[in-house]
């Protein structure tokens, strides 16, 4: 396959190249598989996608490069900056302050998720670091699922938006740390309290600060601007794109910045927002380039039998850690112990952030990288797609699906 590959590169050189129409032919494929697999087997759509990516990247599909680097990398962290900027546009500040509540589930669902991943690795013998870097990814649930299970089964409702919610704040401490903690690999390391929490101020600090840019720069056009226009969404797209390149550059987190962006701009703004059609479609696009991206370059990882049962243990426990987090600090949130329940379970996905925290592991450290990886990328395609499928059950049984006949698709 790989000679049949090379001969077809050197022929579709002087136009396109052969990733172009790769990539372009995985999209169509996927596009096709993702909708039938929703209208006859009622699955997720992005289960459809999650197949096509394994099964190519299975098949030696050379069109993503590990660790990830390149336009590879940029439109992966576009992809979940678009998400992350829609799902901090949802949220509103003032929230927070009547139901203190749900930031305190946050951070049990968050140190819980932490110190059951970490314990389970090292249970199993991992090197701490490892275990270390492993747990971070883990405290993240994916935004980016949650949003296609969300158009998808078109929910709506206390489980919905409360695991909305807590994915956009686990996606705020993990990038903030895992960035941090990148630089001090990259730096050598650090022991002194002091030298651990600069990087994370820094990271935070500069994300605030290009996360504002963006929010003003988009209130101030919103003011002359139809915010169901067109033009409007190219102006989100190229100004999160500016800012994802801007905020990486100097030391940022690019998806961090986007989801303060969303978050500020909610506040600026706080009217409901009526996303432009042209947005969505453009953030259906590359939702749909980062489930095959994660899946191709999960598939391609080196699966060692000897991890499986790491990895599988590793799995359960981050699921039992998020909902013993949100149960725990359920009382006073508004929601009833089963609406709490589903939000915990709805909280498994792991996909395309989980993957970009990953890479920046992998670069940072060279060495370190390959051992994260072997553990950390097999459980994210895992949990891509039994984690979509079972947040997508959870919406249902919750009843916050206004999706027709989905009373058919629940069973």
């Amino acid at each position: 396959m790989l000679d049949f590959m090379a001969i077809w590169g050197q022929w579709l050189r002087p136009s396109a190249g052969l990733p172009t129409v790769q990539w372009s032919l995985l999209l169509a494929i996927a596009a096709v598989v993702g909708h039938l697999g929703q209208r006859h087997l009622a699955l997720p759509k992005l289960v459809g996608y999650s197949a096509v990516g394994a099964l190519a990247g299975w098949a030696g599909f050379s069109g993503a490069a590990w660790p990830l680097q390149g336009i590879g990398l940029f439109l992966l962290e576009l992809g979940v900056s678009v998400v992350l900027f829609q799902t901090g546009g949802r949220i509103a500040l003032r929230w927070f302050r009547h139901n203190p509540m749900v930031l305190l589930q946050s951070l049990l669902e968050a140190a819980f998720t932490y110190a059951a991943v970490y314990a389970t690795l090292r249970w199993f013998d991992v090197r701490p670091a490892v275990a270390d870097a492993v747990a971070l990814v883990a405290i993240v649930s994916s935004p980016a699922v949650l949003s296609q299970v969300v158009s998808d089964t078109r929910g709506a409702g206390p489980v919905t938006e409360r695991a909305i919610v807590l994915s956009a704040l686990g996606a705020l401490y993990a990038l903030t740390v895992v960035a941090a903690r990148a630089g001090l690999l990259n730096g050598g390391g650090e022991t002194r309290l002091a030298g651990l929490l600069y990087p994370v101020l820094v990271v935070l600090g500069l994300s605030v600060v290009v996360g504002a840019v963006i929010a003003l720069a988009l209130r101030l056009a919103l003011q002359t601007m139809n915010p169901a226009s067109e033009n409007t969404a190219i102006l989100l797209v190229t100004t999160i794109a500016a800012g994802t390149a801007l905020a990486a550059h100097f030391g940022g987190s690019a998806p961090l910045a986007a989801l303060l962006a969303g978050l500020l701009l909610k506040q600026l703004h706080p009217r409901p927002w009526a996303w432009p059609r042209q947005l969505g479609m453009a953030a259906s696009l590359l939702l749909m380039l980062s489930f095959l991206l994660v899946s191709v370059v999960a598939a391609q990882a080196d699966w060692n039998p000897a991890v499986a049962s790491t990895v599988l243990a590793c799995v359960a426990a981050r699921s039992v850690a998020k909902v013993a987090g949100v149960l725990l600090a359920n009382p006073g949130s508004g929601t009833s112990w089963r609406q709490a329940l589903g939000t915990g379970l709805a909280m498994a996905p792991l996909s395309s952030l989980a993957l970009l925290l990953v890479s920046q592991v992998a670069v940072a450290s060279p060495a370190l990288g390959p051992r994260v990886a072997a553990i950390a990328l097999p459980a994210i395609l895992l949990m891509e797609v039994f984690g979509a499928i079972l947040a997508t059950f959870v919406i249902y049984q919750a009843g916050e699906s206004s999706r027709a006949g989905d009373e058919a698709l629940r069973g």
